[in-house]
């Protein structure tokens, strides 16, 4: 389990600039994720950027990159992730070889690796094959693989709505290397009991991210008080930052009045 923290401990926070600061250069967002006061950011799929560029907005920042999303293939045909896809693992081992040198170029820690629109015995067996490849080129420069559950009411059909199912598929790869993207959006579609069922997994979670619910936009109302659930995650065990991946209602600047009120910076 990660190390306690002690009720005082300020909140950290990682801006997900897949949502947040679209309209900017994503050097530039980085930047501006910096003047808001976040701790880290993340990404979704920056590789149309050049990794140099990228990097000198987060050396220039001091910004760590948590982490970036595996390729989702091609979305003009509606593919959303291809770990998990049967017949389709030389383009997995692509797409992973391609988040891998990113996040190597950028120093980001962690890789998302989607697992796509599957579902059946065959994908399960495909997408745990591929996950222990991808592990064990990650391993020897520290990179650690997450699986996120997804709802199923926005992804329909995507092959990991469930946080157990996460859990027994890490179990077979082994354990090692490959954690939990924990989202509160998604978990409080799918069961809801947020802190109880985060708690129980807690060794197995390497990420946490939150969203309002059930528009996701800023997390400043809704069926989730932010302000009470952070804090008590933290309290549960988690160290690491909340990753803010909403989507604004106008501008990211326009609503980031949240963050005075869930996680005041110090």
């Amino acid at each position: 389990m990660t190390a306690r923290t002690s009720p005082s401990a300020q909140l950290l926070l990682s801006a997900n600039l897949g949502f947040l600061w679209t309209e900017l250069p994503l050097p530039d967002a980085v930047r501006a994720a910096a003047r808001a006061g976040f701790d880290a950011v993340e990404l979704h799929w920056p590789y149309s950027v050049p990794a140099p560029e990228l990097r000198a907005a987060v050396e220039e920042t001091g910004l760590p990159v948590l982490g970036l999303n595996m390729s989702r293939g091609d979305p003009d045909k509606g593919e959303f992730g291809l770990a998990a896809l049967p017949g389709r693992e030389a383009d997995a081992l692509a797409a992973f070889e391609q988040a891998l040198g990113y996040a190597r170029r950028i120093d980001a820690g962690n890789i998302h690796v989607m697992a796509g629109l599957a579902e059946g015995d065959a994908a399960r067996r495909t997408f745990v094959a591929n996950l222990r490849r991808f592990r064990d080129l990650a391993a020897p420069y520290g990179v650690t693989l997450l699986l996120e559950p997804i709802n199923s009411r926005d992804v329909p059909g995507y092959f990991l709505s469930d946080c157990e199912a996460a859990a027994a598929i890490i179990s077979d790869c082994g354990g090692d290397g490959i954690r939990i993207m924990y989202d509160c959006y998604h978990m409080q579609i799918m069961r809801g009991d947020l802190l109880r069922q985060a708690a129980r997994m807690m060794d197995l979670i390497g990420h946490i991210q939150f969203a309002a619910v059930p528009d996701r936009a800023e997390p400043d109302h809704g069926e989730v008080d932010y302000g009470w659930l952070l804090p008590a995650l933290r309290d549960a065990g988690y160290s690491g930052c909340f990753g803010a991946e909403y989507k604004p209602r106008a501008t990211t600047d326009d609503g980031l009045g949240w963050i005075g009120r869930i996680a005041p910076r110090g």
